[in-house]
């Protein structure tokens, strides 16, 4: 896909990652909608990248651990857009991000779950009508290879938590919805894939773990940009990768059953049911 032109949204985008995404799109024309909660971040990059010649991005504030917040991020973007071409769901919060004990989001929900999970599937609903008005269009869900199957009895894991269980388990629920949305648009000219961009990059998130990075958010973002652009994933759908290649996910995402309670559990949550 030529992005230059094209306009991509891309979630927690002022830092790691998303942040270098961003730049590299911006550099071949993209225009690119950036969001993160520091404004001083986004502006940051706008300066950045227009420093670089490349198409000054628009930030969109927004705490996504607030799905009253992130009902509103989906508005200001329609508002001003009524065509995306990329929608890609990278904000995330690590295991140990603000210390290893339990959190919760501003709507009693487990924090990861709620941040991780529940904003992109939102997100992802509310911008449907952009996306299938540029069509062909693309979504991309920033996972990982840490992946902990969910227990239904204790999705909000009150009982015997870990950062990194509740980590990995909103991770997989990023997965269950790629392919179940997969599923929903294939008739769309809409594709939604997700992948594990590359191990510990030298971001906020993994020295935040205590973590040595053993990889570079150049690794990371190049994986990420062949799901927004590669010309070989333009008609696939449902799929996950490990950083370019494709790979099989945790059992759990193949279980219709267990997809169809998340679906029916996250409807619930974010109020679309």
């Amino acid at each position: 896909m030529d992005m230059n032109g094209k306009t991509v949204f891309i979630t927690g985008s002022t830092d790691g990652v998303g942040r270098y995404v961003a730049a590299q799109l911006a550099g071949q024309g993209a225009k690119v909608l950036i969001h993160g909660r520091d404004a001083a971040r986004g502006n940051s990059l706008i300066e950045e990248i227009k420093r670089a010649g490349g198409s000054a991005p628009v930030f969109y504030q927004a705490d996504l651990s607030s799905l009253a917040e992130v009902g509103e991020l989906a508005d200001a973007v329609l508002a001003d857009h009524k065509r995306i071409d990329v929608f890609v769901s990278n904000a995330g919060i690590g295991s140990q991000n603000e210390g290893p004990q339990r959190q919760v989001s501003r709507d009693g929900h487990e924090l990861r779950f709620a941040v991780n999970y529940l904003a992109g599937f939102l997100l992802a609903h509310r911008l449907l009508p952009a996306l299938k008005a540029a069509a062909p269009s693309r979504i991309v869900n920033v996972a990982s290879l840490g992946q902990h199957p969910i227990d239904f009895d204790d999705v909000m894991i009150t009982k015997n938590y870990s950062g990194s269980r509740a980590y990995a388990q909103s991770k997989l629920s990023q997965i269950m919805f790629t392919i179940d949305l997969a599923g929903e648009l294939k008739d769309s000219r809409i594709t939604v894939n997700s992948l594990h961009p590359a191990t510990y990059m030298n971001t906020t998130m993994v020295r935040a773990g205590g973590i040595t990075p053993m990889s570079t958010v150049e690794q990371g973002g190049k994986a990420i940009l062949h799901l927004i652009s590669g010309d070989d994933v333009a008609d696939r759908s449902g799929l996950f990768f490990n950083g370019m290649n494709e790979m099989r996910a945790n059992a759990q995402a193949f279980d219709a059953d267990a997809r169809r309670r998340l679906r029916d559990l996250s409807l619930k949550l974010t109020g679309l049911a």
